[in-house]
């Protein structure tokens, strides 16, 4: 009776995974990119660690992070080449450029200093102290003010962007992913990748306001505000999970798959375009209507390819990696293959 039970189970083990390996062989794949390319440009670093990139878009100045060599190198994506290599910018990470300032601001992650350069020359304006492991970026239009993440500190650093003075030192209770600033209402949003939830802040009085929780989410890092929608958008890289946020509820509203570790998020306000870069390589790019995402196309783009920055005006993207078409690092330059 025993070895009947047995062999009966067995029987049915293997044939639930004949149905599993039938309807996972079955599922449709997912579109490619909707995206051809249009440019490489060489950079003339070695093959180390790209991290964020801001765009001037009104000059077509692009800023890379170096982090392996501790340093920013400037392209012009119009002429498609390197303006210059600006050194000294240890494990520098993220990078936001402010054009009505004229300045680029950079996290010294190595030194937990925030820097800011001169957007023509490269040489160094302010600097101002942060909190342990400075990474992303965003800047508060309506104060002049730039508010710099400190990942495992687990808090956020507010600066004067002209002076360079510390305004405040914001604690969140968990290590932190990205901010950005909502015009729309006028706040901060921070992904607290301790916490699996969103903190939103009064960027006037530094108070966190509210706490959006992401159910099922794991590690949530990269954030993006769609505005005039009232969204935002969370990658969760701990389970390669997309979520989109009603910002008006503070519910999560939809989940979409993206690649393994998504990193990098770039929204292309103009053309209702979200891009998620992954350290996996894969880039997902999926297209916003009726306040829903739809994933129109999703495909391994180059080893390394997790930052992705888009020109909301070319609707062009560009991405950093370490080996390009003949071997060196470049930048990826991608145009859509249907304008919108």
């Amino acid at each position: 009776m025993r070895r009947t039970l047995v062999a009966g189970a067995l029987v049915a083990v293997v044939a639930v995974t004949v149905v599993v390996l039938v309807v996972n062989r079955n599922a449709p794949e997912p579109p490619r990119l909707p995206l051809r390319a249009t440019g490489e440009v060489e950079l003339p670093v070695d093959g180390s660690r790209f991290d964020y990139a801001g765009l001037d878009a009104a000059h077509g100045l692009l800023f890379v992070a170096h982090l392996g060599a501790g340093e920013i190198i400037e392209v012009d994506v119009r002429a498609h080449k390197v303006v210059r290599v600006i050194p000294n910018v240890s494990q520098v990470h993220g990078v936001i450029v402010v054009s009505a300032l004229h300045r680029v601001f950079a996290t010294a992650t190595g030194d937990n200093t925030v820097v800011g350069l001169d957007e023509d020359t490269g040489e160094v304006i302010v600097q101002a102290p942060t909190g342990k492991y400075p990474d992303g970026l965003a800047f508060d239009s309506r104060r002049g003010a730039v508010w710099t993440t400190n990942e495992t500190g687990g808090s956020e650093t507010v600066i004067d962007a002209n002076t360079g003075t510390v305004r405040a030192t914001v604690p969140l209770g968990g290590e932190v992913g990205n901010v950005v600033y909502d015009p729309a209402a006028d706040r901060m949003l921070v992904a607290v990748q301790g916490r699996n939830d969103v903190a939103v802040l009064d960027p006037g009085t530094f108070e966190v306001t509210e706490r959006i929780a992401l159910p099922d989410c794991d590690h949530d890092h990269g954030l993006a505000v769609e505005s005039s929608n009232r969204l935002a958008f969370v990658a969760c890289d701990g389970n390669a999970t997309l979520l989109t946020v009603d910002l008006a509820t503070g519910k999560v509203v939809d989940r979409d798959p993206v690649g393994e570790e998504p990193d990098v998020l770039s929204y292309d306000q103009n053309a209702h375009r979200l891009y998620v870069a992954a350290e996996s390589g894969t880039v997902t790019v999926l297209d916003l209507r009726d306040r829903r995402l739809t994933v129109t196309g999703s495909d391994h783009l180059a080893d390394d390819a997790h930052v992705v920055t888009v020109d909301p005006g070319t609707h062009h993207s560009f991405y950093p990696v370490p080996t390009g078409a003949n071997g060196r690092p470049a930048l990826l330059e991608r145009e859509p293959t249907q304008q919108k």
